[in-house]
């Protein structure tokens, strides 16, 4: 028979199985409490209640991580976030997480269990960099998780986030640089090399141009949007940042470059008649056919041009980190680099590129002696 206590919700005893039943409705979720007890019971009701009106009632204590986790990323499928996004918290989750604490309950997931998917991914020899990953997409899961009500405070907040690595660049001296354009003069990617030496370009955005974002007679191109490929066809999709859309001025000789390699697309266009797709795509780094290239392939490339042209081996990002070295050797204001490369902020140019700025304090210290006449 139901007995309610004052402020208490409802309570039972449940003659089926012996035991006392409190339930409420807190929100809009129903709760059962279980006890031996009527004290037991009311004890654990009034908990609840307190916890929710403080804002921390705990959800269902019979969901797993892992069934809450499941159920977080289908809510985060595409077009809710890019699928390359969503394909690195799928891993993440998969791989590095639900393998250590999948089996626990979500309501007794502590701190200590998120230090054990970090301290575990680490001591298997996975890098700090992708250990730190799994952990900001357990804790923004569980971030969620508050703000639905299934948990009372994110337990991620309490533990230690390894630090991510950060890969060490290798930009090219000014004399390397100058080297790598003469070795590439004739190289058929000449055009697409040269442009993200002398803009800082990212690969995507480079293999996502199209030339209606380009405009040689204002020597201009507009960054609108970034290439992966998936299922064996180009995917675009729109810069991560506001700030990395953005317009870049170009060069004079690296319009002329892209005036000359509009041209022989012209004649590719001929040569391949009805197999030509340059109309389809707009690319304006193609093959012979006018498909948008893959990132693999200008890897490729870009390492057998280094070689061929005696430059150590490094990443075709670091052309990226080239062009903001150069710049910044050359006194340009890093406020304007930060805009050419698509940065967030300043601040995180002068971070990248610290390394470059020494000297640019000591001629400052040197011109502010000139100017007070020391």
């Amino acid at each position: 028979m139901a007995r309610r206590g004052r402020g208490e919700g409802t309570i039972r005893y449940r003659e089926s199985d012996g035991r006392w039943e409190a339930s409420v409705t807190l929100g809009s979720q129903r709760k059962s409490f279980y006890g031996k007890t009527r004290r037991e019971v009311t004890e654990k009701l009034r908990t609840a209640q307190r916890d929710y009106e403080q804002g921390q009632f705990i959800g269902d204590g019979r969901q797993t991580v892992e069934q809450y986790l499941t159920s977080w990323l289908e809510t985060k499928r595409p077009p809710e976030v890019r699928r390359s996004t969503w394909e690195t918290y799928d891993r993440r989750i998969r791989v590095h997480v639900l393998p250590i604490i999948g089996r626990i309950k979500l309501t007794q997931l502590s701190a200590q269990h998120i230090q054990q998917v970090t301290s575990r991914g680490l001591a298997s020899g996975r890098s700090s960099s992708t250990v730190s990953e799994a952990f900001g997409v357990l804790r923004e899961a569980l971030e969620d998780a508050v703000r639905l009500g299934l948990l009372a405070q994110n337990v991620a907040d309490r533990a230690s986030r390894p630090r991510r690595d950060t890969p060490e660049m290798h930009p090219l001296t000014g004399e390397e640089a100058q080297a790598f354009l003469d070795a590439i003069q004739t190289h058929w990617l000449s055009p697409l090399f040269t442009l993200a030496l002398s803009t800082g370009m990212r690969q995507g955005e480079l293999l996502a141009l199209r030339w209606r974002e380009v405009d040689l007679q204002a020597q201009r191109l507009s960054v609108v949007a970034t290439m992966t490929w998936e299922e064996g066809a180009p995917l675009y999709t729109e810069p991560k940042t506001r700030r990395s859309r953005r317009q870049i001025a170009l060069p004079p000789q690296m319009a002329e470059r892209l005036r000359a390699l509009q041209h022989q697309q012209r004649v590719q266009r001929l040569a391949a008649g009805a197999a030509w797709q340059g109309d389809r795509f707009d690319a304006v780094f193609s093959d012979e056919l006018g498909f948008p290239l893959q990132s693999a392939r200008v890897r490729g490339q870009f390492y057998r041009a280094l070689k061929r042209a005696g430059l150590p081996h490094i990443r075709f990002h670091d052309l990226r980190h080239t062009c903001a070295t150069l710049l910044l050797k050359q006194r340009v204001n890093p406020k304007i680099v930060s805009e050419l490369l698509g940065h967030a902020t300043v601040s995180i140019t002068l971070d990248l590129y610290s390394h470059v700025l020494p000297d640019m304090q000591q001629e400052a210290a040197e011109a502010m002696s000139t100017a007070l006449g020391w």
